[in-house]
């Protein structure tokens, strides 16, 4: 599993998560990741975070360092009955179709990693400022749709 963060600006790191994933381990990953990469994109904290509904991200640790964190950067409300608001779902299938591409096939882990790396680098600038440009549209669809789905 991995874990991914972009905004208008910049792609910020690709995190390699283990398949034990949990709060405490959520939470690390958003102050060794998260947070640092929001001080620089939004350094007087005018950024938003984006999350979707899964329990790690819900869970009481996570929502109590979101909070204490909540000067420096906002979190985006989540409908939860739709998955049409997050735009790294795209990105998801980039890395997909990249790492199929790949001249040739992971066969370990790490060669998996290695390509999903190179992948997620080569990430055209133009691709996440697209998506972050089409969230106003979107949120304006789920909220004509009342949360529910709709078309992305």
């Amino acid at each position: 599993m991995v874990w991914g963060v972009f905004s208008w600006q910049f792609l910020g790191s690709l995190v390699l998560v283990p398949t034990s994933f949990n709060a405490i381990r959520y939470v690390e990953l958003l102050g060794d990741h998260l947070h640092p990469f929001m001080l620089y994109c939004h350094p007087h904290g005018k950024g938003v975070f984006q999350q979707d509904s899964c329990t790690s991200h819900r869970s009481r640790l996570a929502t109590t360092w979101l909070d204490e964190h909540s000067s420096y950067f906002s979190v985006m409300n989540w409908p939860p009955r739709s998955p049409d608001l997050n735009p790294i779902e795209h990105l998801w299938d980039v890395l997909e179709k990249g790492v199929k591409a790949h001249p040739t096939t992971p066969a370990t882990l790490t060669e998996l990693w290695t390509a999903l790396a190179d992948v997620w680098q080569a990430i055209p600038v133009e691709l996440f400022r697209k998506l972050v440009e089409s969230m106003p549209r979107h949120v304006a669809d789920v909220i004509k749709a009342r949360g529910g789905p709709t078309r992305y």
